[in-house]
This record gives C-alpha cells, sequence and structure tokens, in this order.
C-alpha cells in the first residue's frame, strides 16, 4: 500500500480525533492536512503509522485548544462547538469522511457541549484513551507529562462528563423535534409548551454578529416565550426558510437565512441542533457565528 493510500485510510479515524478534541470541523480538518504534510516529509518507516499520525495530530489539536481557550475570554456570549451539517439523505456518489464522523454517537452535539466544560488537557487526555482507547504513555507524550499524571486528568474528566444526555433513538428524537416545529408554526404558547421538557433549555452561539439567546434560557416556559417572540419579531421566514437537515447525525434545521422588511428584521445563515430527553425537546443549540459553520456540507448553503 502506497504513503497516500496509507493516510487515506486513516483520515476518517483521523478526523473523528480531531474533531472530538476540539469541537470544531475547521480545526479537525486543518490538524489532519497537516498531519498529511508532515508525513509526506519524513524519512524512513514509521512502525506504528496509526499511532504516529493520531499522536501528531492530538498535539495539533492541543495547540488550537489552548488558542480557543484563549479567544474564549473575549468571546460575546455563548461557547458551541461546530456544526456538522449533512443532508437527510447522503449522496450515494460521493462519501465525505466527516459523513463516518456523525456515525459515531459520541459526537452528537449535546455531548460536544459538555466536553467543552473540559479543561484542554483534561479533554486530550480523557478523549483519547476513553473515546480511542490511546493507550496513557502515548496520551503523556501529547501532553508532555509523566502518565500518571495522563491517567489523572482522564479521571478527573470523567467525572466532569459523567452525566451527558444519552442520545435517543433516531425516531424518538425525529418525532420530539417534528412536533416541536409544528407547534412553533401555530404560535401558540400551550401548543409549544406541550412539546417541551420542563428543564428545557437554550443556547445561542454568535460572537455579538447577529441576534440569539446571549445567556442560556433555562425552563419550558422562557424557552417558548424566546422563541415565540422570535417568530412575531422576524416573521413567517422566520420558519419557512429553516429546511431540516441531519446536524451530527440527528434530525435539526438549517436556514441560509431571511431577509426581513428591514436590516435589524434580517438574519444570517444559522443552524440548529436539539437534545431530546423523555418524548420532549430538553435542548436547542443555535448556531449563528458564520466563523463555526464551516461544517456545513448541504448543496444549497451560501459561499462565504
Amino acid at each position: 500500500m502506497s504513503l497516500t493510500d496509507a493516510f487515506e485510510a486513516e483520515r476518517p479515524r483521523l478526523l473523528n480525533v480531531g474533531y472530538r478534541l476540539t469541537g470544531s470541523v475547521a480545526d479537525a480538518e486543518d490538524a489532519v492536512q497537516e498531519a498529511w504534510l508532515r508525513l509526506d516529509r519524513t524519512d524512513g518507516e514509521i512502525a506504528n503509522l496509526q499511532a504516529w499520525l493520531t499522536t501528531v495530530v492530538s498535539r495539533l489539536c492541543l495547540d488550537r485548544l489552548t488558542s480557543a481557550a484563549a479567544r474564549r475570554e473575549t468571546y460575546v456570549g455563548q461557547w458551541l462547538p461546530e456544526p456538522i451539517v449533512t443532508p437527510l439523505e447522503p449522496s450515494s456518489s460521493w462519501v465525505d469522511p466527516l459523513e463516518a464522523v456523525v456515525r459515531d454517537e459520541d459526537n452528537r452535539f449535546a455531548a460536544l457541549v459538555v466536553l467543552d466544560a473540559l479543561p484542554p488537557d483534561q479533554r486530550v487526555s480523557f478523549v483519547l484513551h476513553d473515546a480511542f482507547g490511546v493507550p496513557f504513555d502515548e496520551i503523556a507524550d501529547v501532553l508532555a507529562i509523566e502518565p500518571a499524571n495522563a491517567r489523572q486528568l482522564a479521571s478527573r474528566a470523567r467525572k466532569t462528563v459523567a452525566d451527558p444526555p444519552a442520545p435517543v433513538l433516531d425516531d424518538e428524537h425525529n418525532d420530539a423535534v417534528g412536533r416541536f416545529l409544528m407547534a412553533m408554526a401555530t404560535g401558540d404558547l400551550d401548543a409549544v409548551l406541550a412539546t417541551l421538557h420542563p428543564d428545557a433549555l437554550v443556547m445561542g452561539d454568535a460572537n455579538g454578529t447577529t441576534s440569539t439567546a446571549v445567556n442560556v434560557i433555562h425552563g419550558a416556559d422562557k424557552f417558548a416565550r424566546f422563541f415565540l417572540g422570535l417568530l412575531r419579531r422576524y416573521g413567517d421566514d422566520t420558519l419557512t426558510s429553516m429546511r431540516p437537515v441531519l446536524v451530527n447525525g440527528q434530525l435539526g434545521v438549517a436556514t441560509p437565512g431571511w431577509n426581513g422588511d428591514s436590516p435589524r428584521l434580517s438574519s444570517p445563515a444559522r443552524v440548529a441542533a436539539f437534545t431530546v430527553r423523555d418524548g420532549l425537546v430538553w435542548a436547542t443549540y443555535d448556531v449563528a457565528n458564520p466563523d463555526k459553520l464551516a461544517g456545513v456540507r448541504v448543496p444549497w448553503w451560501p459561499t462565504r
């Protein structure tokens, strides 16, 4: 097998590693591309190509995680992962490597939101060991620490992410999200409330580029009133411009944006992911920062 073929066989796994580590499609793809460039410049045989590539990608992602942590200090509002958006029916003529990433239930959007609460070193140690089975001595090499310290970091991370929302079956997810969207179309508060979990929450991410929930909204009543208020403000285009898509492998919606009667009533492109609990919508995540939409893979999406 040629070096190129060997690398391409590893690409889906490396993208999975990079995305789980950073929550960023752009950073994951950049790290994997840089790993290829470094591999192409190597002299001699690599005893364990998978381990070598995983280490390179992990180190690059650690640098990006550290940089992201610094950017978050001045970020406006909430910080969410970058969604991976694919059509409801993937193309049979060409398979995007990211489609293999979203088939992994560990990459559901809510799970990545939980990972974003971890410091970079804990995230790297936890993800590499628990999700990809990387030994702690190799993780220690990535982090430049002792294996015992890498093990301790993973243990601390495990306690933080001990209770992530468990993904539900696709049929249950689709039914709950569909009922919520249909209730929103009626504009009736009670109808919307009937589709929401009592502990429902809204998280928005725009970094000040457009309107969204700057702070987390907690509770079904506030959740419903927030979205119905947006519907009244922006008009019918708010819903009619939205199209069903898969967001990290589960039903969500995306819009290329809409034009209101004034710039204030217009919106740029955005993506919404959902989490379902007990047959009801428990969370919605509104990603409207254009810098976080590099993972949209639908043909009608506007080019930047």
